[in-house]
């Protein structure tokens, strides 16, 4: 059986690859990047993909009996062509079972809502593929939280809209457990896991990075709007408004979901103390 992941030289795609990697061998695993020098440390065949180009996908998949599509990083209006890319190549090489990375949250409600909505066409593009399917709905990273800690503890805070709504969290590292043995295994034919961990506030947030840091944090909220305009001056309209939106769902109650971790991993997910600990060591 050979495995291929798409944007294996991102975060989420090369902690994939590296696990199936350690479970299957060098010679079971296909790597996929639009840019594969930047995979080639993964030690393995790197193949090329860009999603905006249907022909990389028709070779990149010769061969392959599963894969795992990682959500693209573009634009609402962009993605759900991408990720038909890989699909159809997927059908004309005759891939037997595609995993999709998607996501959780609200299709409607905030800023964060057309990402969602996109996700969730694919999930019926891969629903409707006519191969074996599995749908990953992927709880928000815990990692940038702990990557953007020099920040907070120069500010002395973490500031965002999220208010007192609660965030399943997850990690890299977790979601890679579970996406391997998604892959491996062929009892999860046909479901839909919500991919996340324990609820927890931002004020629980900072007390576990303060408890494992030792450092002082405070919690402090600002409004939806503020929030926004703060990020969008930051870091440019488009990926300033997914952030912002993010919180406001977070606010909203769109990232408090039930778990699907433990049936679709074999095992309970990790608590947020126990994800921070595991990114400090590493």
């Amino acid at each position: 059986m050979k495995i291929a992941v798409t944007s294996a030289s991102g975060h989420l795609g090369k902690a994939i690859a590296q696990k199936l990697i350690k479970e299957l061998g060098k010679d079971k695993v296909i790597g996929i990047a639009r840019t594969p020098e930047k995979a080639q440390d993964l030690g393995i065949e790197i193949r090329k993909g860009d999603y905006n180009n249907r022909a990389d996908f028709d070779d990149a998949l010769e061969g392959i009996d599963a894969v795992l599509l990682v959500s693209g990083m573009d634009e609402p209006s962009k993605r759900i062509q991408q990720h038909r890319n890989v699909i159809e190549a997927a059908k004309h090489n005759g891939v037997k079972k595609i995993v999709y990375t998607s996501i959780v949250g609200d299709e409607e409600k905030n800023a964060f809502s057309p990402v969602v909505q996109s996700n969730r066409q694919t999930e019926k593009d891969v629903q409707s593929s006519g191969l074996e399917w599995v749908i990953g709905r992927n709880g928000i990273y815990i990692e940038p939280d702990l990557e953007y800690l020099a920040t907070y503890i120069k500010e002395g805070e973490i500031r965002n809209s999220a208010g007192e709504g609660r965030c399943a969290y997850t990690s890299r590292g977790e979601l890679a457990y579970a996406y391997a043995k998604i892959l491996m295994e062929e009892k999860h034919q046909g479901q839909i896991y919500n991919l996340v961990g324990e609820p927890i506030t931002q004020s629980q947030l900072a007390d576990y990075i303060n408890q494992i840091y030792q450092t002082k944090l405070i919690y402090k909220a600002v409004s939806i709007d503020a929030y926004a305009e703060e990020r969008k001056k930051e870091l440019g309209a488009f990926l300033g408004t997914v952030i912002a939106g993010i919180y406001e769902g977070i606010n909203q109650g769109a990232n408090e979901v039930n778990s699907d971790y433990h049936r679709a991993a074999g095992r309970p997910h990790r608590s947020p103390q126990e994800m921070i600990q595991s990114f400090k060591n590493a």
